[in-house]
């Protein structure tokens, strides 16, 4: 194999999470975007060949862990697995897909004199603030990295804020992107129904995406439409708080992305109530791409990302979310005027701009 950018992401292929979704979308599938040797960790519950897109390979090591001394043993599990799988000489750059975790110091301490180019999100920022040895990693992958690459100015902020060493010159601001094809043939549209609006939530339900915090506002006002699309362990952990929200609810599953797209159309409004940074907000930008208006918590990052084209409202006040919720209910045009804007703002974001930005840079830096 002659790739000339290796990368490597220490989850299972199926595991949810946008940095997941934005490697395969990036390096993997026939042809890929980016051409390159890319890994990931294989699933231990299942059939090792299932689910696994084209142009990935797998490896093996045991003893994920965050801190301590035991890291550092699964470091070392990790880079003798990439060891066995790659020729350097076949490696003109390293993608590091995080800036904390295993894979990455994995990655640097086998390749130790290749220029490298790290992508920031959101996970690693928020692991790096809570655990010591992950902060480290952040620290010391910054240093060797020649290009550190960030889908908004407010992760660059919160970057800096915990690495204050970072130099603003490597610091290279490149947005997350959509696949093409969706934003030129996206899913019929369909006509509203009568009735409640019909609210969906598609996403991890793990503290920092407010989910707890949109349940406690939605019981307040009570009677609505509510869809979950979740990864099924998460949705089981708080299903009797969400069942308790007053809602009619349905639970989806944590479904494909092609199938979610499909989805978007027999709903009203996507509900994005997260409580901190958001690194891009890939999920909000497919929603307005297929014709589904965003409601959403303006945080940095969904604020710098969204701008004018969806509605940022205090997801805690249940009084004002019921009033916007009214208001669109019974004004069916200015729906419409968001379900436009929304569009318009997602085509600003192909992902084949992402791609050609990230080879550009790789180019640079080798």
């Amino acid at each position: 194999m002659n790739a000339s950018v290796l990368t490597a992401l220490d989850l299972p292929p199926t595991s949810p999470g946008g940095s997941v979704e934005l490697l395969h979308d990036l390096y993997t599938g026939a042809p890929p975007l980016i051409d390159a040797q890319v890994f990931m960790l294989t699933p231990v519950d299942k059939n090792p060949g299932a689910d696994v897109p084209a142009g990935l390979r797998l490896i093996t090591a045991s003893g994920k862990c965050l801190d301590g001394p035991p890291f550092w043993d699964y470091v070392k599990a990790l880079r003798q697995a990439l060891a066995t799988a790659v020729d350097p000489r076949d490696v003109a750059v390293v993608h590091l897909q995080h800036l904390a975790f295993g894979a990455t110091p994995a990655l640097v301490g086998l390749l130790p004199g290749h220029p490298r180019l790290a992508l920031v999100h959101g996970t690693d920022l928020i692991f790096a603030a809570a655990h010591p040895t992950q902060l480290r990693v952040l620290h010391e992958t910054v240093e060797a990295s020649r290009a550190i690459v960030v889908p908004t100015a407010a992760m660059a902020d919160e970057l800096t804020r915990l690495a204050p060493h970072t130099r603003p010159e490597r610091i290279a601001h490149i947005p997350w992107g959509i696949p093409d094809h969706l934003l030129r043939t996206p899913p019929s549209s369909r006509p509203r129904r009568e009735g409640p609006l019909r609210l969906l939530y598609a996403g991890r339900l793990t503290p920092e995406k407010g989910a707890n915090m949109l349940v406690g506002t939605l019981a307040a006002i009570g009677g609505l439409r509510l869809s979950i699309a979740a990864p099924p362990s998460e949705y089981a952990a708080c299903a009797a708080d969400l069942t308790q929200a007053g809602c009619h609810l349905t639970y989806l599953g944590w479904l494909p992305r092609a199938e979610l797209w499909q989805i978007f159309p027999d709903h009203d409004l996507l509900l994005v109530p997260s409580t901190t940074l958001e690194a891009f907000g890939l999920v909000a930008l497919e929603a307005q791409a297929c014709g589904l208006p965003v409601l959403y918590q303006p945080v940095p990052g969904l604020t710098e990302v969204l701008i004018d084209s969806a509605l940022p409202i205090d997801l805690t006040d249940s009084r004002a979310l019921a009033s916007i919720l009214t208001r669109l209910q019974n004004d069916p045009n200015t729906l419409a005027d968001l379900r436009e804007a929304g569009q318009r703002n997602a085509v600003r974001f192909p992902l084949s701009a992402t791609a050609a930005a990230l080879k550009a840079l790789s180019q640079e830096i080798a």
